[in-house]
């Protein structure tokens, strides 16, 4: 956990603003970086790298042009996670922020402000926050979109990915709502060998539920792909020099694309992630 978590606050000016801003400037866990009023004053935000959180208006949302805001923020601020602040708890306001990428939803006038601190250290560590209510009209509206990418875009700060071609497989049919059961018949899998990967898969992106999957895969798929960094540009320059130094009698082994592997890599170490309150463990994986 930090020590200290920046946020941004993006909401219209008003009483309420002033509140969150005094409130949350109190707590020595917390520190306002910036608060804007507009989409436009995105671009004058001086420490958006260190950024964790962005609280977000939904009504300022709507008074942006697209882009969307939800989305100039995650293209923005490439570390911060992102809480709609709600004026009134509406289903499609919720489903409509965990869509664009919000990681929690929270109903700010009817809150406690405590709540709304654990709201902030819980999404600073990866977690979802919503209520099961909430979470229920997310799972209803993504059973019922009729169509998704066909791809996903699970990848670590420096663009690389996090999980095998396999593993994208099994998440996207973990999406389509199928069972363990149904996604082994799918791929012709042992359903002891879908329970595998669905281990592996929960301890890379630290979640702990079917349902929190399906929250960090749609918002991982809407976050922009991070730009390479420029180590990894000088390796590829280096590596396409090389092939263009090869002898034509080697240089189609230098490009000839990788095998593929069916082997199930050994989980990488993630912070276990909860939904809402509840506590976890790899014993309480759901899978």
């Amino acid at each position: 956990m930090k020590n200290v978590i920046n946020i941004l606050i993006a909401s219209p000016k008003g009483l309420m603003l002033d509140l969150l801003k005094v409130a949350l400037s109190a707590s020595p866990r917390f520190r306002v970086v910036a608060h804007i009023n507009s989409a436009e004053e995105i671009s004058g935000i001086i420490d958006r790298e260190c950024i964790d959180i962005a609280l977000v208006s939904p009504a300022l949302a709507v008074a942006t042009p697209k882009p969307n805001l939800f989305r100039r923020l995650l293209r923005e601020l490439p570390h911060a996670k992102l809480v709609a602040l709600l004026e009134l708890r509406d289903r499609d306001v919720v489903v409509d922020a965990f869509r664009q990428g919000a990681r929690g939803v929270i109903s700010l006038p009817h809150v406690e402000f405590e709540l709304l601190c654990r709201c902030v250290d819980c999404v600073e560590r990866g977690q979802i926050w919503a209520s099961n209510e909430e979470i229920g009209w997310v799972m209803t509206a993504f059973e019922t979109t009729p169509q998704r990418s066909a791809k996903l875009n699970i990848v670590d700060a420096a663009g690389l990915k996090l999980l095998t071609g396999r593993e994208e497989e099994v998440v996207l049919l973990v999406m389509d709502g199928l069972s363990n059961r149904d996604i082994a018949t799918t791929l012709e899998l042992s359903e002891h060998t879908v329970k595998n990967y669905m281990f592996h898969v929960f301890d890379k992106l630290g979640v702990s539920s079917r349902t929190e999957l399906m929250a960090y895969a749609t918002n991982a798929s809407r976050r922009p792909s991070p730009a390479p960094s420029r180590q990894s540009a000088a390796n590829t320059a280096r590596s396409t020099s090389s092939v263009a130094a090869t002898p034509s009698r080697t240089r189609k082994a230098a490009i000839r694309p990788p095998t593929c592997s069916s082997a199930v890599p050994a989980p990488l170490p993630a912070p276990k992630a909860s939904l809402g309150r509840a506590s976890s463990s790899a014993a309480s994986y759901a899978v």
